[in-house]
């Protein structure tokens, strides 16, 4: 299971949401939900519900069909869960109705996140997702990232949203943008002072000095480039 939730309700049951990504059909899936379901019920003593999360319209339909297992005869059991895909999620681009239902914002664009459309939606999300708490925006946005991630296309332009619209926000994913950024502008910042002194950087220099992930060693870098006489002396002492 991708991600589980328990839902508490005034005068009601309490309710666990299994959500699963299902990207393709696999036959002996059914099976493994079902071991899932029985153990979360039995180790939770709660009624559990089972969400599959489909990109495709083929997979969608295959995954909501009911599942028997046992003998035909006298199937023990059968499978049915609840199922979201591009055939019967809405699409949402506009902010105002995304700020309306988030949760279902969501699930929009993880099943579009094949389709064009996406883009839309995901901007309409960052912009819904602006003016609510933390407590609110760190789910969704941890729930998008994981359930777009297959995507690259579509994980990218959230990454980039986050990153902007989302300026507050401290996440994991955020902070990863934001280093990757620091990184990225370090990295440019020696090969600047490199070239604006006339230094030659070769391909394989400006190659390890762009791959360079680390913080750190891009400002000792930094420093040496400001008064080395050739590139190679960046790396003395490694």
């Amino acid at each position: 299971m991708d991600t589980l939730l328990r839902f508490d309700f005034d005068g009601e049951d309490s309710l666990l949401l299994a959500i699963e990504a299902q990207g393709k059909k696999v036959p002996d899936k059914p099976s493994s939900w079902a071991y899932y379901l029985s153990f979360l019920s039995t180790k939770y003593k709660l009624p559990v519900l089972l969400l599959v999360i489909c990109q495709d319209r083929a997979t969608a339909e295959w995954a909501a069909r009911p599942a028997s297992l046992g003998p035909r005869q006298w199937p023990a059991l059968t499978l049915r869960p609840l199922v979201a895909g591009p055939h019967n999620m809405p699409v949402i681009t506009d902010p105002a109705e995304a700020r309306a239902d988030l949760p279902l914002a969501a699930l929009a664009a993880i099943t579009h996140a094949k389709k064009p459309v996406v883009d839309a939606i995901l901007k309409a999300l960052s912009a819904a997702l602006r003016d609510e708490p933390e407590a609110v925006v760190d789910p969704i946005v941890e729930f998008i990232s994981q359930g777009i991630g297959g995507n690259r296309r579509a994980a990218e332009i959230w990454r980039n949203l986050v990153a902007v619209d989302l300026s507050f926000y401290k996440s994991w994913l955020a902070e990863e943008i934001r280093d990757e950024g620091r990184v990225q502008k370090g990295a440019e910042a020696v090969l600047l002072v490199l070239e604006a002194r006339g230094i030659d950087v070769p391909d394989e220099i400006r190659e390890r000095i762009t791959s360079c992930t680390d913080p750190t060693l891009l400002d000792t870098w930094l420093t040496r480039a400001a008064i080395a006489t050739a590139a190679t002396e960046l790396f003395d002492g490694e």
